[in-house]
Order: structure tokens, then C-alpha cells, then sequence
């Protein structure tokens, strides 16, 4: 018979559990490396964050930060024991990746029970790979190119020279500025960027999308938010901004020269200070096509439940 007695003991027992699962023993693992110009990074982690800021000097320094969850320095000894972690430097590439035995497969409550954060300080040539299955990138300044990706988290970027991919399953994007070409993603959240000189991607199935200065092309989509781009000077080739679900705004200079192709199901188009010879639609219309000062690239706007409005600067 289950005693209320029995039943106090196995309370007991469930607290205490309880309490050794979610006390936690935090380690450090740290080590340096002399690179040479353009030094590559590699890192790749399970739930934990990445965060790479700028050295002064033509060294790399990673710290490991390992958040154990275990009730007592020699159980955190035990759980370390399947946490296999690598910090090394091949050639002129620096690895850090941390992987948990047995993370494949189906688990209860939190997973893996040993959390890893890598902090890396590095040289601003530098170029990365960087990934985690569910923590934030936090990347400074590179002149390098840049790929980056979390199953879960914030990506918030620097200014970088070279390529950068990068792209997040539950978080926003935040880019001061891209040099190259930019791929920028989310499933759930926002993106937003300061500047991009090269041609860009920018994608988000649940968010706003926010340019503020476009040197290059762009194609902006969100399938639930608003997108708003400010273009600099002339349009370099074409450009689509759409959204399923909102407003879509576009700045341009007085004196840029592009066919303007703007249509929506849900509002109308708007078109302040612009010199356009208009081939269909017209002013406060559901949609308006024409050529803007003499007319050139293609701007195309798009929404399926809001307002477009072209303004100038």
C-alpha cells in the first residue's frame, strides 16, 4: 500500500532531483594561438552561444565556457567525461567544437546536459564559420567573409568585407554593414541591416525587414511583416521587395532612374515627389507601373495585405 509516508519520501526524493538538475558547475577551458594574416575560424557548439570580438594583436584567444548542470564538482567530473571539445589550430584555421555523446536521438528535459559558449577574440582580417543548435552569434568586425548559423537564436553582425551567409530558425538579424554580397534569414523573427554595398538576399517567414541604405541590389521578402529600403544614389539592377502580410516602403534619391512595377491586394500605392510617366494604375490605385526619370532597373513591390509607398529622400 502507498503510505502517505512513502509518499513524503518520494516528494523528497523528486525535490532533491530537482535541485541537482538545474544546480549548475561552470568551467573554463582557455588557450591562445600566433596566426598569420587572414586566419579562418571553424566553430560549431550544441545550445551554446558564439561571441567573437576583435584582438589587437595577430593572436587568436578562444575561451570555452562549459555550464555544467550537475550538483557537485565530481558529477560535473563524470558528465565531462562524454563532452568531447576541441580547441586547436590547423594550418592557419582555428577549430572549436564542442559535441555531447549521444545528442542524436529522442530526449527528455533539458539537452545536453553540458552547455558550451565559445568566446573568441581575433584579429579583424579574419574570416568564419560559425554554428550552434541554439544559442546567439555574435560576430564584431571581420575582414574576412562570414557564414553563420543557430537553430535558435539572435544573429547580430558586425561590419564585414566579404561574403556573409547567415541565418537563424527562431531569431532576429541584425547586420551593421555588408561589403559583399549578404544572405540573411529567419524563420520567426527580424531582420535588419544598416548598409549593404554589395547585392543582397534577405529573407523571413514571420518578421520585418529594415534597410536602412541599399547600394546594391536587393531582393527583400517576409511573409508576415513589413519591409522598408532606402536606396542610395542609382539603382545598380533590379530589386523586389514583397511582404504577404503588410506595408511595403521604399526611399529612393530625386534623381534615381528605374521602372517602378508596385501592386497590392489589400491597400494602395502611394508615390511622393517622383517625375514617373505612368504606364497602368495610377496615384492611390491598387497598383502603378511606369518609368521614373526616363526610366531603368526594375524596382518591384509587392503586398498582398497592405499599402506601398515610394518616397524621396
Amino acid at each position: 500500500m502507498f503510505t502517505i509516508a512513502r509518499l513524503s519520501a518520494v516528494a523528497v526524493s523528486l525535490i532533491a532531483f530537482t535541485a541537482a538538475a538545474s544546480a549548475k558547475v561552470e568551467r573554463e577551458v582557455v588557450k591562445s594561438f600566433q596566426v598569420l594574416p587572414g586566419v579562418h575560424l571553424r566553430v560549431v557548439t550544441s545550445g551554446g552561444d558564439i561571441h567573437v570580438t576583435n584582438s589587437k594583436d595577430s593572436v587568436v584567444h578562444v575561451v570555452a565556457k562549459e555550464h555544467i548542470r550537475a550538483g557537485s564538482e565530481a558529477d560535473a567530473d563524470e558528465l565531462l567525461k562524454k563532452l568531447d571539445l576541441k580547441i586547436e589550430n590547423n594550418g592557419n584555421e582555428i577549430v572549436a567544437t564542442a559535441s555531447y555523446e549521444g545528442s542524436m536521438g529522442i530526449h527528455f528535459g533539458s539537452w545536453p546536459p553540458v552547455q558550451v559558449d565559445f568566446e573568441l577574440s581575433v584579429p579583424a582580417d579574419a574570416s568564419a564559420n560559425l554554428k550552434t543548435s541554439g544559442g546567439n552569434v555574435v560576430v564584431a568586425d571581420l575582414g574576412g567573409s562570414l557564414k553563420a548559423h543557430t537553430s535558435g537564436g539572435d544573429v547580430r553582425i558586425g561590419t564585414v568585407a566579404g561574403e556573409i551567409d547567415a541565418s537563424t530558425s527562431g531569431g532576429n538579424v541584425d547586420l551593421e554593414e555588408g561589403r559583399g554580397s549578404v544572405r540573411l534569414s529567419t524563420s520567426g523573427g527580424n531582420v535588419s541591416v544598416n548598409r549593404i554595398d554589395g547585392s543582397a538576399v534577405l529573407k523571413t517567414s514571420g518578421g520585418d525587414i529594415r534597410i536602412d541604405s541599399v547600394a546594391g541590389t536587393l531582393e527583400a521578402e517576409t511573409s508576415g511583416g513589413d519591409v522598408k529600403a532606402g536606396f542610395l544614389g542609382a539603382l545598380k539592377g533590379n530589386c523586389t521587395l514583397s511582404t504577404s502580410g503588410g506595408e511595403v516602403k521604399a526611399t529612393v534619391a530625386k534623381d534615381a532612374a528605374f521602372h517602378l512595377d508596385a501592386s497590392t491586394s489589400g491597400g494602395e500605392v502611394e508615390a511622393s515627389g517622383l517625375t514617373i510617366t505612368i504606364d497602368s494604375g495610377g496615384m492611390g490605385r491598387s497598383s502603378l507601373s511606369g518609368n521614373v526619370n526616363g526610366g531603368g532597373p526594375q524596382l518591384k513591390m509587392r503586398s498582398s495585405g497592405g499599402n506601398i509607398k515610394v518616397q524621396v529622400r
